[in-house]
This record gives C-alpha cells, structure tokens and sequence, in this order.
C-alpha cells in the first residue's frame, strides 16, 4: 500500500445494470494456499484472489520453503513441503493487515519444529491475538507477545504437539481453522466443538485434500475432529467469488433506483449467506440463477433489483454467518422504512477498526438516526430517500479498514451529494477493482 491516502468522491450517475464477477473468495483463497502447501506435490488454483491479504500468505508460505508461482495462464501453482515440512523462515512473516493470515498461520507454526515472528501493519497491531494463543498453548506452543496478546508476536512450535479437546468460547471461523491446522501434525485426534456453526470452508477443504476428519452433532454443537500426522494429497481447485465482496455490488444495486444487476460465480455456502437470508427478509429482490456445485463449494449467480427495503431485528445468532457483512447492512437500513436493530456484535470492534463505532459516525455525517451500543446499533432508516449530511459532501474516515471504505462507497451512491471516502487504498485488502466494477455498472462519478 502507497503511503499517501489516496481520498476520492462517490456519487451515483444513475442506475446500474450489467453483470459482472467479484474476486475470489478470500477465505477460501487463504485455505487453498496453505493446505496445498502442506500436501505433498503440485497444486493448481484458479480464480486466488490476488489481494493484498493473500499476497501475505503466499509470501509467509514461500519464505517456509512453499514455491508458489504462476502460470501462462494465471493460474497460482503451489509445490508443498508436505505436512511437518515447514522451514524456518529467515525473516518476520508480515501480515500486512491480514489477520486471517495471521491467525491460520500461527496455527500452521505452532506444530512444526520452527520459530516465527509475526508482525503487521498498524491496523493488525492493534488487533489481540488471544483467542488463538490460547488453544495453540494448550497443544504445546508457546508465544512471545506484545503486551495485550498482539503483533509483533514470535510462536514457538511444538514437537510433537499435543491434542486437545476445545469447545470455542466465541464462534469464530478463524480460531477453529487455527486449532485444524495445527491439528494437521499432532499425533493423536484433536477436536474442535463449535456452540454455533461458522464458515465451514476449512471442514470441505481439508477433506479434499485427504485428511481425515469426522463432523458430528453432539447435544445441539458441531464437533470436528481432525485426525494428526496428515497426508495431504495435491489438488486442483477453482476458487469461486467472494460473498463478502459480492455484498457491496450488489447491495449498491438494491438501493440505487432502476437498477438491475447480476455478479456472476458467487460461492454460496450456506455458512456465509446470512447477509443475503437478512436482505430478502427486508424485501429485496436477491435470487440465486444458475446454481452449481464447483469443487465441493455450493456456487450461483445472484440478481439484485432495487428494492424498497423494510427495517428489521436481526437475530443475533445469524451473526457469525455474516460477520464481515454488517457494514454493508448498516447502509441497507440506513435507506430502509423503519428501525433495524442489530445485537450480539461485540466481534465488530475487535476488526481491522472497530466497525460499529466507525459506521455509528459515518452514517451520522450523513444524517441517518442511528444509535450505538456496545453490541450493536439501531438504525433508523430514510424509507428510501437520498441521505443527507449537514453539508454537501460528507467526508468519511475509513480507519483503513476496507469494508468501511466499501461501505461508505454504496452510500455515496444512496446519497444526495455524494460521499468523500478519506482513502481508498484499503480497498486493495480484499477487493482492489471495486470503484472499476461500479464503473462498468454505470454507478458513479468524480
């Protein structure tokens, strides 16, 4: 990322139609490069995400003895060092603003005979590393931190680690894959039980691979067990788009009038779709089209036509289903008829910003009633009238945090004149070619 913010305006020019694709889906782009750098051979990825977040990983991964590259035709090529393969890197691992990579990867470390310093950038640095740190140390890690349990952190594996039986204490997708990854050369079965169900991508793609794990329902919790000293075979794999990222196109299309659009080859894992469940409750017009099974991972192309949306309380047992999503959401009630109401999303401020406060005073600027509270905001939307701020053209501080910046973006376009987003560079996170796509959607302006 430059050094200089780069800030840029956003309004709408009209209605957006077209069709277009998202990124691929960065949670399975992180996944599939690790696991093929734990199997044995060649692997072939089509569709990696090329942010800025997985870039992270490849370069964690290469610097571990990986090598990962590219072919004639785009595709990423991974050679693995098998599981029980990783070298000692002979720098920090920067993470950049990737906790995802942060997270896994300490989790991948934490049962291989090396030491590594992880590092990131001031937003990472902020954010604590507890949740991991505690169920690596009970399988026989041991961490060097920075007071509060954040980055610069130094992970000291252990040989041969020790399973363990971990019930999460907070649903969290990451903290799961974490204790799976380590899990990978353990000797011995390791299980992980999950109170409420989150993304499920790690479960399907480690089974593709060939490691052996057992999912099971156990008094109403999941229980994964992963069975150590792994084999991974290579595999060839098509990374289908983001859902995270389709959410900002496509909510951009349910709020701007006439507009009609299609984003094509979005992953539709029923562990991600709660934003889309949520939206079609307030009344958008969001169907699935040709929908398709694409290596193991649920696949559609999804429609959006603006819509009058409808305030709504969003239980909070969807929120790990939709976690990253919330920011968008926050704009879609900020243009609905009625209060929508959000609890249980304490996780928001533990992101690359705390999420809630940083929403509570964008939509503030632009003059939406919104009141926040520790675990949630209550939002009173326009009834789809254009937002208005106290001046001409709000400008919103992102906290480089790439879902606000995306966020305020769809606003701008909802607003009545426009929105001045402080820096777009965070943008490259996780979706470097959204104000491009908008574009191409006929969306915006200046």
């Amino acid at each position: 990322m430059s050094e200089k913010p780069i800030p840029r305006t956003f309004e709408s020019l009209g209605p957006m139609s077209g069709y277009a694709r998202v990124p691929g889906d960065k949670s399975i782009s992180h996944r599939a490069l690790i696991l093929s750098a734990m199997a044995v051979g060649e692997s072939r990825i089509e569709g990696l995400l090329e942010s800025e977040d997985v870039i992270a990983t490849v370069a964690a991964l290469w610097s571990m003895g990986s090598q990962i590259g590219q072919d004639s035709n785009g595709n990423w090529v991974v050679n693995g060092v098998g599981v029980g393969g990783l070298l000692q890197p002979e720098t920090a691992l920067d993470m950049g603003n990737s906790g995802t990579s942060a997270r896994l990867l300490m989790g991948l470390v934490a049962s291989h005979a090396i030491t590594a310093t992880f590092i990131g950038d001031p937003s990472l640095s902020k954010r604590p590393m507890g949740r991991v740190i505690e169920p690596l140390s009970k399988m026989g890690a041991s961490f060097s931190v920075t007071p509060g349990d954040r980055l610069p952190l130094m992970v000291h594996g252990r040989v041969p680690a020790v399973p363990i039986e971990y019930r999460l204490p907070v649903a969290s997708a990451q903290v799961k894959s974490a204790i799976m990854l380590a899990a990978l050369n353990t000797p011995g079965i390791t299980r992980v039980i999950e109170p409420e169900r989150t993304r499920d991508h790690s479960e399907r793609m480690l089974a593709g691979f060939g490691a052996e794990v057992g999912i099971e329902e156990v008094d109403g919790e999941r229980v994964i067990a992963v069975t150590g000293e792994a084999e991974l075979r290579p595999h060839n794999m098509s990374v289908p788009g983001d859902p995270s990222s389709a959410a900002f196109p496509l909510v951009a299309a349910l709020l701007v009038p006439g507009s009609n659009v299609l984003i094509q080859h979005v992953g539709i894992n029923p562990t991600r779709t709660g934003l889309f469940e949520i939206l079609r409750e307030m009344g958008a017009d969001l169907t699935y089209e040709n929908e398709r099974d694409v290596g193991g991972e649920p696949v559609a192309d999804i429609r959006a036509r603006h819509s009058a949306l409808t305030g709504i309380e969003v239980p909070p047992d969807i929120a790990p289903r939709m976690i990253d999503e919330f920011p968008i959401l926050f704009v879609a009630a900020a243009l609905a008829d009625g209060q929508t109401v959000t609890r249980g999303l304490d996780e928001l401020r533990h992101k690359e910003s705390d999420r809630l406060a940083a929403m509570a005073r964008g939509l503030a600027q632009l003059g939406v009633p919104v009141e926040e509270r520790p675990d949630g905001l209550t939002i009173t939307g326009s009834g789809g009238e254009k937002l208005k701020g106290d001046y001409a053209t709000p400008h919103i501080a992102t906290e480089l945090d790439h879902r606000i910046a995306m966020s305020f973006t769809v606003a701008g376009l909802a607003s009545a004149h426009g929105v001045t987003i402080d820096d777009i560079r965070p943008m490259a996170t996780s979706f470097p070619s959204f104000p491009p796509m908008l574009e191409d959607l006929g969306a915006i302006g200046r």
